[in-house]
């Protein structure tokens, strides 16, 4: 693995990169509202569940799109990036992806030279394309000539990350114990890639009801810290 790539990694997957993360919570703040999510083992059980749920719904995308912008092939990214879009229930969850999927790909555009995420973005500008963060992601890795693993790493580690930042602003948690779950994660992480790595578009599935619902219910919620 050269420097470069590893910097790449990090740059890419810095919790810091300013397209918007901060902002949302992946329905921790009902969680903890209606007592889902109480303690450390509970926040655990949440976040693992939250990142198998993403590596077969999102993952399977984002593989996708990174194949096909390295095939140079911007239709086959659009009907990833639909295919993402269609499977959000929730009204948030997709103003989350969206929000963030067109900031990746202003901040990737402007920090490296990415003519296909810039073709990309400009559908995205012109209501062609809907703009999801994991199909943001792939493009941007394939044309950075990272492997599909690097991009289905550093989204993986983003959903923990959104979730357990969230979780130090709505719970008593410290970070010795975020870090411990985070790496829970890793661990997992290889695992969720080998069992996706195969899929097609339809083959993605979120079947996480209670995760629903918490989104559904924290819509209608008077007092919020997060977007989602």
């Amino acid at each position: 693995m050269s420097v470069a790539r590893t910097m790449r990694v990090l740059q890419f997957g810095d919790s810091l990169l300013p397209v918007g993360s901060f902002s949302f919570s992946n329905a921790l703040e009902s969680a903890v509202q209606e007592q889902v999510v109480r303690d450390a083992a509970t926040l655990s059980e949440f976040v693992l569940a939250s990142t198998r749920r993403a590596a077969t719904s999102d993952g399977t995308a984002l593989l996708e799109a990174h194949r096909a912008a390295r095939d140079a092939d911007i239709e086959r990214v659009v009907r990833a990036d639909l295919a993402v879009f269609e499977r959000k229930l929730s009204e948030e969850t997709r103003t989350m992806t969206v929000r963030m999927g067109r900031k990746l790909a202003e901040v990737g555009t402007a920090a490296v030279t990415a003519p296909q995420l810039g073709r990309w973005l400009d559908l995205v500008r012109d209501g062609a394309a809907p703009g999801t963060f994991p199909v943001g992601l792939g493009v941007l890795f394939a044309e950075l000539g990272s492997p599909e693993e690097d991009a289905f790493a550093v989204h993986q580690y983003g959903v923990a990350m959104t979730t357990l930042s969230a979780a130090l602003r709505l719970m008593r948690i410290d970070h010795r114990q975020a870090q411990a779950i985070l790496a829970a994660v890793d661990e997992t992480a290889a695992d969720d890639y080998a069992a996706v790595r195969r899929a097609s578009l339809s083959d993605m599935a979120s079947f996480a009801p209670m995760a629903d619902i918490l989104a559904a219910v924290h819509v209608r919620s008077h007092i919020r810290m997060f977007m989602n």
